[in-house]
């Protein structure tokens, strides 16, 4: 018995419905990033509500990344020339932010509270260290990009946070009780250097890392959370430095 043959154009028809598959995969992929970002936006929103003096900060980060995105073409060639003088990579760039209640529940589980000082390494703009904020600790960051920096700074400082330009791998950190890193966006020859800088801290500093450990001698880790980015769910790490005995 003969196969029945397929109408004329069915096979193009087929071949079509593959290339779209991506296509739509793509699209999916996108809404869902879109529909993170929105529910941590709320989610932030309701955080903020406890200390509203937080809120003006924080709505003005929010601005800021809609006008001053460096990733527009006109910026391109400024950010790669600042990443290249300081060894770093753009794929150190381009992933996501924390939201503020993440960073809010992994602060209070690492001890952070008044008292503490947080310092955040590759800050972006700042809205990690609202968190610390919220918990009534000193909050310290530093960024790499001037425009992430230029573009907040002044609305963070009444909000008692200190957001300036500087490569993390040269910055002082022997003042901090709690150090951030978003260790997912980080280069191996990035994060050795950060690893040196990180010894140089006092006995029983705090590392809050995000996807990966602090790998050497010295860093214990005390515990690990699943926590939502606006990129989706990842591991963090709580760890603190014991520097061996000489």
């Amino acid at each position: 018995m003969k196969e029945p043959v397929p109408p004329p154009g069915r096979e193009k028809d087929d071949s079509l419905e593959d290339l779209d598959l991506p296509l739509l995969q793509a699209v999916a992929l996108q809404v869902s990033v879109l529909a993170i970002a929105l529910f941590t936006r709320l989610l932030d929103v309701l955080v903020l509500c406890v200390r509203p003096w937080l809120l003006r900060p924080y709505l003005g980060i929010w601005l800021a990344e809609w006008m001053h995105s460096p990733y527009r073409p006109r910026r391109t060639f400024e950010v790669t020339r600042v990443l290249r003088e300081s060894g770093q990579g753009f794929r150190e760039l381009i992933y996501g932010e924390t939201p503020l209640f993440t960073a809010v529940r992994l602060f209070r589980r690492a001890g952070v509270g008044r008292g503490s000082r947080v310092v955040d390494v590759g800050a972006g703009r700042g809205r990690v260290l609202l968190a610390a904020r919220w918990l009534g600790a000193e909050a310290r960051g530093v960024e790499l990009l001037v425009d992430h920096v230029a573009s907040v700074a002044g609305q963070l400082r009444p909000a008692g946070i200190t957001l300036t330009v500087g490569d993390a791998t040269r910055e002082e950190l022997g003042d901090a009780s709690h150090v951030f890193s978003n260790w997912t966006a980080l280069g191996p020859e990035t994060k050795a250097r950060l690893v040196e800088r990180f010894r140089a801290c006092r006995p029983g500093t705090r590392f809050i890392v995000v996807t990966r450990p602090i790998e050497g001698r010295g860093f214990v880790t005390l515990s690990t959370h699943r926590m939502l980015f606006t990129w989706g769910f990842e591991t963090v790490w709580v760890q603190e430095y014991r520097p061996e005995p000489v």
